[in-house]
């Protein structure tokens, strides 16, 4: 059973969704503004071994003007490849 992450295109919620069955029709809504419009992201994963104890964080946003004007950037937690 996937868990898919998905980032609403109205409000920049961003929110899981648990695949149950492939084959099952099943209604997708961002659960802060209810809205159906919204993409895919790929999660990093983020986990602790020996009980660390660490505080999680979730997705910073970053605004910042581009040629083409306003342009966000997004740094969800968790391990990069260097």
């Amino acid at each position: 059973m996937p868990i898919y992450e998905f980032k609403c295109l109205k409000c920049n919620e961003f929110f899981e969704f648990l695949v149950v069955h492939s084959d099952d029709e099943q209604e997708m809504k961002c659960p802060k503004c209810q809205s159906e419009e919204f993409e895919r992201v790929l999660s990093s994963t983020n986990f602790v071994m020996n009980g660390g104890g660490g505080q999680t964080s979730g997705p910073k946003r970053e605004e910042r003007q581009c040629s083409s004007g306003s342009c966000t950037t997004y740094e969800i937690p968790g391990a990069t490849k260097a």
